[in-house]
């Protein structure tokens, strides 16, 4: 016999518990954007040293031997005279950019997305918005400079190097400043700006991963508090790039050409970082507020109104706005007739 409706067992009390609790980690189709951007960089902060957050710049400094330092004084400021080797960024940022990759694969694999949404698609690698990029950050550091120099705050100075050594260098530094590119552009806009953007909305997002991409430079030797709040500046308009075109493909081509322009081809600081091996003998003069000091061009205040430019013609420059994140890359909301077990997490 069937006990009275009212005193038989339920489990409905056990039920209202468990579904907050689960509303806590999941969404109505996935782990919720939260904790799997902490599994991320959980998994992050456990690799060997922390790569991704540390970097050993003061080991090239004290790796410096080139014959530059005996020249003599020009009558403007010459730039510290400490300086840091290609080599030892192409190997420390290019394992990390493959331990990067790696992870990016284990969080695609788990999440059941191609690799593609996360802002390197592959049937556009090295294209047309690369090279598009690449030209952008020569000419952008190149307009910049010859501003400065008619300002008389800058001078491009006599090379410091001669025959071969020149294309040793230039492809050194290419192959070194294309990792960082990679690197830096694809740990904070790749993964992490595609999953905190289904969290908190793309600008909000770009926002927080800008203030920490400046986090990020604030041990490097020479770099100043203004030149930290234009890394925001130019973090944004990578992100801004990304926003426009749907992938990090001008972003990386933009960031390794700015880098290379300045630290190989003109000779001067990237955030407080001297390369060896530069082309110019470059130097300043006048107040840094004007020409950037120890941190380099990236330290002036006329960085502020050339990335505002930048902003307005990249914006004219792509007036078509491709989707992202790419609307194929959204999981639709599970009906809630759909059983629960089957959530991709």
């Amino acid at each position: 016999m069937n006990p009275p409706p009212e005193t038989a067992p339920s489990s409905q009390p056990h039920r209202a518990q468990a579904v907050p609790l689960r509303r806590l980690f999941f969404n109505e189709s996935e782990l919720r954007a939260g904790w799997r951007l902490l599994i991320f960089f959980a998994i992050l902060m456990l690799t060997p040293d922390r790569v991704f957050f540390v970097h050993d710049t003061n080991q090239g400094a004290r790796q410096a031997s080139s014959p530059e330092q005996h020249t003599p004084k020009a009558p403007a400021a010459r730039y510290s005279e400490l300086s840091f080797p290609p080599e030892g960024f192409i190997v420390s940022d290019g394992l990390s950019f493959a331990l990067l990759l790696c992870l990016t694969a284990f969080m695609s694999v788990i999440e059941r997305r191609p690799m593609r949404y996360y802002g390197l698609p592959l049937q556009q690698a090295f294209g047309g918005k690369f090279w598009m990029g690449c030209l952008w950050g020569f000419a952008a550091i190149s307009a910049f400079l010859l501003v400065l120099r008619a300002t008389h705050s800058f001078y491009f100075g006599l090379p410091a190097i001669h025959g071969r050594t020149i294309i040793r260098f230039a492809v050194l530094w290419a192959i070194a400043f294309l990792l960082v590119g990679f690197l830096e552009e694809f740990l904070l806009r790749g993964y992490a700006q595609f999953t905190l953007t289904l969290g908190i909305g793309f600008w909000p997002a770009a926002f927080l991963l800008s203030l920490f991409f400046a986090f990020m430079h604030r041990t490097n030797p020479g770099e100043t508090s203004f030149g930290l709040f234009e890394i925001v500046l130019i973090a944004l308009f990578f992100c801004f790039t990304l926003w426009r075109t749907g992938n990090l493909w001008f972003a990386v081509g933009f960031h390794a050409a700015w880098d290379w322009s300045q630290s190989f081809f003109y000779g001067t600081p990237d955030s407080g970082l001297l390369a060896q091996g530069r082309l110019l003998h470059s130097s300043i003069a006048g107040p840094a507020w004007l020409n950037g000091g120890s941190a380099g061009p990236e330290g002036s205040v006329l960085v502020a109104p050339l990335i505002g430019f930048l902003f307005v013609l990249f914006y004219f420059a792509f007036p078509k706005r491709v989707p992202y994140p790419d609307p194929e890359a959204i999981k639709p909301a599970r009906p809630s007739w759909a059983p629960q077990k089957t959530l991709g997490i």
